[in-house]
């Protein structure tokens, strides 16, 4: 009896957590949330040559595993757009990407990157812009695949606001904040 009510009261401590990430934390955001905001965020216009970025990797139990600056440099033609990614990180490691974006007429995105296991899906709505994707880590990071869900937000300056976690059976083992902007000219 004492087991049972051990397991049952630990079943409904499961389905809470479950319910309260699922319904009111990050991944709760649907792009619709945002689209009545005044600013309105377009991939062909704001991620657009060349760009700086700035950020932070937070590892499994929220500390600071991780910090980078990137530049990126994008180009579009019509709704296909290509971005090249440069990192450096404080550990030395440098690492390269590039993306193959789609725009489809109704804000829906398809992206590709030799990282990625399959295609990355999301939209762009308002003033943000969602992707879900499964990147393979490099051999180095263990080579793992981890479920990723992207979110950029347009700030009222310009500046772009990444913020990204990644699962991996489902349990969040890393999370990303970002910043990007115009390149500031040298």
């Amino acid at each position: 009896m004492m087991l049972f009510a051990f397991l049952l009261g630990a079943a409904v401590v499961a389905v809470f957590i479950f319910i309260l990430g699922r319904f009111f934390g990050f991944k709760a955001q649907r792009a619709g949330d945002y689209v009545h905001s005044p600013m309105q965020f377009d991939l062909r216009r704001h991620l657009n040559g060349p760009i700086d970025c700035e950020g932070i990797i937070y590892g499994p139990t929220g500390r600071v595993s991780s910090r980078f600056v990137g530049r990126f440099h994008a180009s579009w033609q019509g709704n296909s757009g290509r971005m090249t990614e440069r990192f450096e990180y404080d550990s030395g490691t440098v690492q390269e990407r590039e993306w193959y974006l789609t725009l489809s007429e109704d804000g829906a995105i398809k992206a590709d990157a030799a990282d990625l296991v399959g295609s990355g899906s999301g939209r762009q709505l308002g003033s943000a812009v969602h992707l879900n994707y499964k990147i393979q880590l490099p051999d180095a990071a263990g080579g793992h695949v981890l479920s990723t869900t992207d979110w950029m937000y347009l700030g009222p300056n310009g500046v772009i606001v990444n913020r990204s976690q990644f699962r991996k059976f489902g349990l969040m083992v890393g999370e990303l904040v970002a910043t990007m902007r115009p390149a500031s000219a040298a």
